[in-house]
């Protein structure tokens, strides 16, 4: 072990910064699981505070927020199908079926234990192959990244398995309402009617929080019949340790978790989302038995919560190694550090090893502390569980108001929150799967620009995507991912019409 490893190592378990990721990994949880209220705004939030302390105290205090933040948007999502972050809007997809099925304990156990595995795997990686990942990360062209997220978008097609044609329908409406705002290439206006307020476009959050909090809302409200609410079972902590047979039966969705969101961490702009549902596709892909995802699948769980957790390690890698933001936060991250005097990039490591083994460090804490806190603070949080539905549900929508009112304090967005509340309760009756537009929502502001970037560089040559490696690679991918979608929702279907053409026995 080299003195800057040894002397990071000291820095990160002082008492200071020991105390500092537990008050941060507190504050994430709690931060995470209200819907509106983002990990980014946490921070911010949390930022000046941090300008009068020590380097290692204010990023173990940062990354404790961050670490556990990503895992506290989990709760809201199993406990009320209201994802408290974008990621989790995939966890929810059968973490909220378990909690419904009387289950919410081993739903949020396993949920928990997977945010901690998915950090662990990102933490290896920071720490062995942090340059060579970061190395490689630069390299990607905006032909590369054009074809990454078109990858993504072809995880749309397993999401509407169900009916395709609604599916299309509705991520063609996404792609659609992304382009709403200013035109980031020629700076013009595009749909926005003249309304100022629609010149920065459609905030995500704002779409994502009126899409899932208020039909939730609604349909808690207007009825009473089981399985309206989630189960309201009490669930102590021993509870909520996973047994070991749930433990192996979710390896694979754990390793797919945990690699898929620590290798696009490292890619700038990936981000959570694309991780969170990518890994939940592969899940249920490779999975023995498929057709429980989306009923209760507990990979379903443990996938895309591995994957959001280690997207947060991988981030790190750009950041620390060449200065280059992974997310919005570890942008914010590296504000932190400058105001500190401390630049990230390559000559961090050399000017300044202690500390960067230190961050590193403090990341590994950050997991385990918001293991620990998480276990030792749900039981408060299932109570929400047996609070009668006239007070939970207004304090609910309460904070989503607050939350699409806070991000870009406008009110206008909070009109924008309803507006998409009732879109979200007309594709509920119409059974128009929401996921679709959700991922073109999320996907297609970075669809565009990577393709008018590589299509501008290239003076309008296509090949330009099938010029590099990577690329060819994306492609193949998407081919796959496609191929394989159709061919499941074919042998679905065909499965569905030979059960109902069977006499009854």
């Amino acid at each position: 072990m080299s003195a800057d490893v040894a002397n990071g190592l000291l820095q990160s378990i002082a008492p200071s910064s020991l105390t500092a990721t537990v008050i941060g990994a507190f504050l994430g949880l709690v931060v995470g699981m209200i819907p509106g209220l983002t990990i980014s705004m946490g921070i911010i939030v949390v930022l000046p505070l941090t300008f009068v302390l020590d380097p290692n105290v204010s990023i173990a205090l940062l990354l404790g927020l961050y670490v556990a933040g990503m895992t506290g948007g989990s709760f809201s999502a199993i406990l009320l199908n209201i994802p408290g972050t974008p990621s989790a809007a995939a966890t929810a997809i059968d973490g909220y079926q378990l909690a419904r099925g009387g289950e919410a304990g081993r739903a949020l156990g396993l949920a928990i234990a997977s945010s901690f595995a998915g950090g662990m795997v990102s933490f290896l990686c920071l720490y062995f192959v942090a340059p060579s990942l970061a190395e490689l990360a630069l390299s990607f062209t905006a032909a590369d990244l054009f074809c990454l997220v078109l990858f993504g978008l072809t995880l749309i097609c397993s999401f509407a398995s169900r009916s395709l044609i609604k599916g299309l329908l509705a991520a063609a409406a996404g792609l659609a309402i992304a382009t709403v705002g200013q035109d980031f290439v020629m700076g013009t206006q595009r749909f926005t009617f003249g309304e100022p307020a629609l010149l920065s476009g459609i905030h995500f959050l704002t779409a994502l929080i009126g899409l899932f909090a208020i039909p939730q809302l609604v349909d808690n409200l207007r009825s009473d019949a089981p399985g309206a609410a989630p189960a309201r079972a009490a669930a102590s902590v021993r509870s909520l340790l996973p047994r070991l047979g749930d433990l192996i039966q979710i390896r694979v969705p754990l390793m797919i978790g945990s690699l898929t969101g620590a290798f696009l961490g490292v890619l700038p702009g990936a981000g959570g989302p694309i991780a969170a549902f990518l890994s939940y596709d592969y899940a249920k892909k490779l999975s023995p038995s498929p057709e429980r995802f989306g009923k209760g699948a507990i990979g379903g769980v443990s996938a895309p919560e591995a994957a959001n957790n280690a997207v947060a390690g991988g981030a790190l890698v750009p950041m620390m190694t060449l200065g280059i933001p992974g997310d919005p936060v570890t942008a914010i991250l590296i504000g932190a550090l400058l105001v500190h005097g401390l630049a990230p990039g390559p000559l961090l490591f050399l000017e300044n090893g202690a500390f960067a083994y230190g961050v590193i460090f403090s990341f590994l804490w950050a997991n385990v502390f918001n293991l620990l806190i998480a276990l030792l603070a749900i039981r408060f949080l299932v109570g929400l569980l047996r609070a009668p539905k006239f007070i939970l549900m207004p304090m609910i929508g309460l904070l989503c108001v607050i939350g699409s009112y806070a991000l870009r304090n406008s009110l206008f967005d909070v009109y924008v929150m309803f507006a998409f509340g009732l879109i979200g309760l007309a594709m509920r009756w119409l059974k128009v799967p929401v996921i679709p537009l959700l991922l073109a929502l999320v996907l297609g502001p970075q669809f565009e620009e990577h393709l008018r970037v590589a299509l501008t560089g290239s003076q309008g040559d296509i090949g330009v995507f099938f010029a590099t490696p990577f690329s060819l690679l994306f492609l193949c991918l998407s081919a796959v991912s496609l191929g394989w979608s159709l061919w499941a929702a074919g042998r679905q279907a065909s499965l569905s019409r030979e059960a109902a053409g069977r006499p009854a026995e």
